[in-house]
């Protein structure tokens, strides 16, 4: 039997050399990012996982800022809410309505134990208003990620777990390595075509307010200059005082004004 070629190829298989295109994604508001996962953005058909380290995991560092224009878009197109299961801090609202995420259409549930957790994820996938899922599941072992996966169906869903968990088998069809600040660094540990060699460098700030900070940055290096080189400082010919008036005492000057 002669070998299919590429027309004849089913959907789930595709060569080595190229990203398999993804029945149904989401943009993630990221092009760079997008270039780089299967179908151009995040699927809607599987879970995607999240890996990072203990802390940030804690604390939910870097996950809004990689998640937010992607969610918003999504929130913009479609009625529904986004359901955020055991997520470590409640999220800030005005920070989110900046980024167009009403929290109006978020749901915080907070499950005690790993099974709960994970229950709850399930019936948040379930529910047919739920547009997606973030859930913080660092203990969910590979069998629950697998139900999960494929429980995902027209939806987006988000595990978060810590980056040691990158050396454990994943069902998970696209998984990420998130570190970083101000900027993100997206490094693709798992994907559907060949590996990613090189860490992705992205924005974690909104363009606006990188704008604001930078323009604080200028304003205080300016600050600083000119503490450290007063010599520099240079008022107006119309306010700089004349050879006269600068020898006059202190007293002299008030009854001169």
């Amino acid at each position: 039997m002669p070998p299919a070629t590429k027309a004849e190829l089913p959907a789930q298989v595709w060569p080595a050399r190229m990203l398999a295109q993804q029945a149904r994604t989401w943009p993630s508001g990221y092009p760079a990012l997008d270039a780089q996962l299967p179908g151009g953005g995040w699927p809607l058909d599987g879970l995607v996982e999240l890996l990072q380290d203990a802390q940030a995991v804690s604390t939910g560092a870097c996950i809004w800022q990689l998640l937010a224009a992607g969610l918003a878009a999504r929130m913009a197109d479609r009625r529904g809410v986004v359901v955020l299961v055991n997520a470590p801090h409640l999220p800030f609202g005005p920070a989110l309505q900046a980024r167009g995420i009403s929290s109006e259409r978020l749901v915080c549930v907070q499950a005690d134990g790993a099974q709960s957790r994970l229950w709850a994820t399930e019936q948040a996938l379930r529910c047919a208003d739920v547009l997606a899922v973030l859930a913080w599941l660092p203990q969910a072992r590979r069998m629950q990620l697998q139900r999960l996966n494929v429980l995902a169906q027209d939806k987006l869903l988000f595990v978060l777990r810590e980056a040691r968990a990158r050396y454990e088998a994943s069902p998970a069809p696209l998984r990420l390595l998130v570190q970083g600040g101000e900027r993100l660094e997206i490094q693709v540990l798992k994907r559907r075509g060949p590996p990613s060699m090189q860490p992705l460098d992205l924005p974690a700030l909104p363009e606006r307010l990188r704008g604001l900070l930078a323009s604080r940055r200028r304003l205080k290096d300016q600050a600083v200059g000119l503490v450290e080189h007063p010599a520099s400082m240079q008022l107006p010919a119309s306010l700089a005082p004349t050879t006269s008036e600068s020898r006059l005492h202190a007293l002299d000057r008030t009854a001169i004004a």
